[in-house]
């Protein structure tokens, strides 16, 4: 730290009691200057001699025959004024970055310049401070502290703008000019520790180009944005730099905010702060990550920060939301809120993901043929994959809320139904999970729910379980067994052709439900299957997945043998002549990519090479 000593007389100030202050000498004291509640008893030669504001005030006290005058409203009270008499008797002073401000405003009010004296106090801390502090990383820091206390005054001398312009002019220079002092917490270094066994006394480490960020979450809120505002404007430093230094600010000043939440304190002072760093984040995409933006929003929303605010984090979330995990977020809902979770928040942000596909504009050319022009910044189809497994995540998650609507689960499953994704597993434990711990669902609400998923891209370890649910219904047991059915047919090198001829056997089956012909057969088929049925349909699943292990020539008439049985079970419990004889001959294919009837799927399977291998799934 640096510092300056003035005078070389000896300190002679000395105190009686707590409440009075005087110069020893053998000269009695001529002028009590009162600072609050000290008296200070001096003599009016030396203060005289320094002090325009002084001389106006004694003069005016000798007028009224009154040897006392009130200064009580001088910056850094008591203190900073013994500071300013002490320079006045040519006492040893000593000027540091912990009280040269609070000299500087005092010796400011009380008129200590050039003009009443050669070499006066004004002057001498001026050069101190623009020789050594504004040159000085720490004591910049330290000084630009000490201004807040001060305000107006500081503001007035720009003492604060100094300072700030000296941190913002130090953090942008090159880092090789830079003499790193190793403070650096954020990224513990092994040879500080003591961990580094190739370690040999000389520090070698190269200066990171983020060296600064740690010291400066030293400032309030308002001296920090006002240093960074500098920065930017110096336009030299990254984005990725600027952008981990508000990560570490609020890090460092909002507890809690590693963990997602805000623990108790000052919610007015952390909504400024949450405010200011929103504020404060770099215009370009990445500059942070998607995971600190989720954090930013749910302590936006803890502190009940403006719509404004929130909405921003919502737009550049959702630009970056392939980034995030389902822990990122699980954003919790509002108090009073029946939900767990802010389902609703989520919901914003995969619009504005979406809404980058859609940035698209239409020109009309002279021949009026409207042509669409895609703009820079369309979804990548890895993006959207990693979103849609995101969201498969998210709902299984969102799913144990025994308050959560049907409708918006299902809302919310719908807004990444135009997602192509090379299996539906995630989607199907997400559906599992809501079936689990919302039993009591209407039958409507159970078809509504397994409508999102499409049978056809279930793993074989999703179909084997979907096979033994006893939470689905048995239109979807049937599908998955039907799909598992013609996809081990194609694996195994079976003669797809007999395929079409069986279901048109089929199709002329029964139109009549086998559990009760007084009953509703739509109703059935959207009820939940019966163990029996189950059973009955595992076992056959079974016997198809057996059979697919039998090689050679063997396995080709196991494979015809296998079929031939299930066809035979399943026109005997008349499930698949339902399928295709309900609404007029057209089954109701579950799935979130495809509207077309289980008929229309089976046709575009049978098309297929017979040759073709089974495809690996991807979970």
């Amino acid at each position: 730290m640096k510092f300056m000593k003035l005078g070389s007389k000896p300190d002679s100030f000395q105190a009686d009691g707590n409440n009075v202050r005087y110069a020893a000498s053998e000269l009695a004291t001529d002028v009590i200057v009162v600072v609050d509640d000290i008296k200070f008893h001096l003599h009016k030669f030396p203060l005289l001699s320094k002090s325009a504001c002084l001389q106006k005030l004694v003069a005016t006290a000798n007028e009224a025959n009154n040897n006392e005058v009130d200064i009580s409203d001088i910056p850094g009270g008591p203190s900073a004024f013994e500071t300013c008499a002490k320079f006045c008797y040519g006492m040893t002073v000593t000027l540091n970055a912990y009280n040269v401000v609070a000299a500087r405003c005092a010796a400011e009010y009380l008129g200590m310049h050039e003009s009443v004296e050669k070499g006066n106090f004004v002057y001498k801390i001026d050069v101190f401070i623009s020789s050594s502090i504004l040159r000085s990383w720490k004591d910049s820091i330290i000084v630009l502290q000490t201004t807040k206390s001060l305000l107006p005054m500081s503001e007035e001398l720009k003492v604060a703008s100094h300072c700030i312009e000296a941190i913002a002019t130090k953090a942008c220079v090159d880092v090789s000019k830079v003499d790193w002092s190793y403070t650096y917490n954020r990224k513990k270094l092994p040879e500080e520790n003591g961990n580094d066994p190739n370690w040999n006394g000389v520090r070698t480490r190269a200066v990171p180009k983020d060296w600064w960020v740690e010291d400066l979450c030293e400032l309030e809120i308002d001296f920090y944005k006002r240093c960074i505002m500098t920065i930017k404007t110096k336009a030299i430093l990254s984005n990725e730099v600027i952008g981990e230094a508000l990560k570490a600010y609020a890090y460092r000043r909002l507890s809690g905010f590693s963990k997602g939440m805000i623990q108790s304190g000052n919610v007015g002072k952390y909504r400024s702060i949450v405010d200011a760093v929103v504020w404060l984040l770099p215009a370009e995409k990445g500059s942070v990550s998607c995971s600190f933006l989720l954090k930013l929003l749910k302590a936006a929303i803890i502190v009940d920060s403006g719509d404004m605010v929130k909405a921003q984090l919502v737009r550049r979330i959702g630009q970056q939301l392939e980034e995030a995990s389902v822990n990122d977020i699980l954003i919790r809902a509002p108090e009073g809120e029946s939900t767990m979770y802010d389902v609703d928040m989520v919901h914003k942000i995969i619009e504005e993901f979406l809404m980058q596909d859609k940035n698209a504009e239409t020109d009309v050319p002279e021949e009026h043929e409207v042509v669409e022009i895609r703009r820079p910044g369309v979804l990548s189809d890895a993006s959207k994959l990693m979103v849609a497994k995101l969201m498969d995540g998210y709902l299984t998650e969102i799913a144990k809320d025994h308050n959560l609507p049907v409708a918006k689960f299902v809302d919310l499953a719908k807004l990444v139904s135009g997602i192509s994704r090379p299996t539906h597993d995630g989607l199907y434990r997400a559906i599992d999970m809501y079936l689990m711990e919302h039993q009591a669902i209407s039958k409507s609400e159970r078809k509504k729910i397994c409508k999102l998923m499409d049978c056809r891209k279930l793993s074989v370890d999703a179909c084997m379980h979907a096979v033994q649910n006893e939470r689905l219904p048995l239109r979807v047991v049937v599908q998955v067994l039907f799909f598992e059915q013609v996809r081990v047919a194609a694996a195994s090198g079976s003669s797809t052709p007999d395929l079409p001829r069986g279901l048109k056997d089929l199709n002329n089956g029964s139109r009549r439900s086998s559990r009760s012909a007084a009953t509703n057969p739509e109703e059935d088929w959207d009820a939940v299957a019966t163990a029996e049925e189950l059973k009955a349909l595992k076992g056959e699943l079974a016997a198809l997945r057996l059979s697919n292990g039998v090689g050679g020539s063997e396995r080709n008439g196991s494979d015809k043998a296998a079929i031939t049985k299930m066809k035979g079970l399943l026109k005997s419990k008349k499930i698949f002549a339902k399928l295709f004889t309900s609404k007029g001959g057209q089954g109701e294919n579950s799935g979130s990519d495809s509207s077309e009837s289980l008929g229309s799927a089976i046709l575009e399977e049978t098309k297929s090479t017979p040759s073709r291998n089974r495809r690996n799934s991807v979970s």
